[in-house]
């Protein structure tokens, strides 16, 4: 079902709370967007589901599994979730079409160059790289890719890891920030793809016409709390909500 919830989730940095007592429902197969202004705890909220931050309060459920009190970065994959990050993070020495195949087998080095069914991978990773544009790259390294470039490289990544079953929750940490208006519409494209596929996406986003466009429901976090929550259309016109970006 890949349906996330977070109950009364606690982060905390030199006692001070980024996140604070926050329980949201993330529903299946649905878009939902994490809005809110700098410092209102988007990002070290992602950072906690996906297990790079360790949890300091409150509990993280995933469908009906028990729910987890902590969450390694290693297991997160097991639970459904995986990720891409403001600053991408690929394998520079690389090739583009190595990266992908890393995630497509056991994802580790020696695994991408000798699994037995390699044939069967590659094409699946062709699938992917053609369909964010960098099929035609796929034998650069990942250092010599533009930031763009990057980026896509990373989402096809995360498709890789959704062809093998391993992913039903994505959770896209600003995947639009630096990117050309036809690499926008590609990433919007796939996200809906997703969407429509029965994949649970996140998106920490701060283009409000991205937000519209792309959002069945939208979460408004202030200060590591539930602000509001709703429809794009009903949130974004909330005076509360208003003010608390104009009072960044």
């Amino acid at each position: 079902m890949n349906k996330l919830e977070t109950q009364d989730l606690v982060k905390r940095f030199a006692g001070v709370a980024a996140i604070d007592g926050l329980s949201i429902s993330i529903e299946a197969g649905r878009i939902t967007s994490i809005i809110g202004p700098n410092g209102s705890g988007k990002s070290t909220l992602v950072n906690v589901l996906s297990g790079m931050l360790p949890i300091d309060g409150g509990l993280v459920v995933v469908d009906a599994q028990p729910p987890l009190k902590s969450i390694r970065p290693s297991k997160a994959p097991s639970y459904g979730i995986t990720r891409t990050f403001q600053e991408v993070r690929l394998f520079e020495q690389m090739t583009v079409l190595d990266n992908v195949l890393v995630v497509l087998t056991e994802r580790n080095l020696r695994s991408a160059f000798f699994e037995r069914h390699r044939a069967h991978h590659l094409g699946q990773a062709e699938a992917v790289l053609t369909r964010t544009g960098l099929w035609g790259k796929r034998g650069d390294l990942a250092v010599n890719l533009s930031y763009g470039q990057r980026k896509l490289l990373e989402i096809a990544r995360v498709l890789a890891m959704c062809a093998t079953s391993q992913a039903g929750i994505i959770l896209f940490d600003e995947p639009f920030a630096g990117l050309f208006p036809q690499m926008v519409k590609t990433v919007s494209s796939i996200i809906k793809e997703l969407r429509n596929s029965g994949i649970t996406a996140v998106l920490i986003e701060h283009n409000m016409d991205l937000i519209r466009e792309l959002s069945d429901h939208v979460i408004v976090m202030d200060s590591g709390r539930l602000l509001a929550e709703g429809s794009a259309a009903e949130v974004l016109e909330r005076r509360d909500v208003i003010e608390a970006y104009l009072g960044e």
